[in-house]
């Protein structure tokens, strides 16, 4: 169940970065779509933060199973903090903080998902 929620905060974050960066691009400021997409994106980072917490079992114990349930447990906290800098901050360099976390979000989910194909024990 990791391996779907994984690719579809991938997509997510995905969205959510090119979004912000056309809003960058143009120099507008956030708005509900972007919220949006930051609150889905969220959302998706929960769910897996309780799979992962949940499986995290089920991987291999020599392998990097603290580096996964880091990275799934701290992810959550990327998103809000983007969104609260972003309504505070009144300037394009907004966007480019939600730009940066949407990357970061989107690299390490993939982390994750890469982890669970490797070292997951089925």
């Amino acid at each position: 169940m990791i391996i779907p929620v994984s690719i579809g905060v991938v997509v997510l974050a995905g969205a959510w970065m090119l979004v912000a960066a056309v809003y960058a691009a143009r120099s507008r400021l956030i708005d509900d779509l972007l919220l949006g997409l930051t609150a889905l994106t969220e959302v998706g980072l929960i769910v897996l933060a309780v799979l992962a917490a949940k499986g995290f079992r089920d991987i291999d114990p020599s392998s990097e199973g603290a580096t996964f349930l880091a990275y799934a447990l701290s992810l959550p906290v990327v998103p809000v903090f983007a969104s609260l800098l972003a309504i505070r901050e009144k300037s394009r360099w907004a966007m480019g903080v939600m730009v940066v976390a949407g990357f970061t979000v989107a690299v390490m989910t993939a982390r994750i998902y890469q982890i669970w194909n490797l070292y997951a024990v089925r």
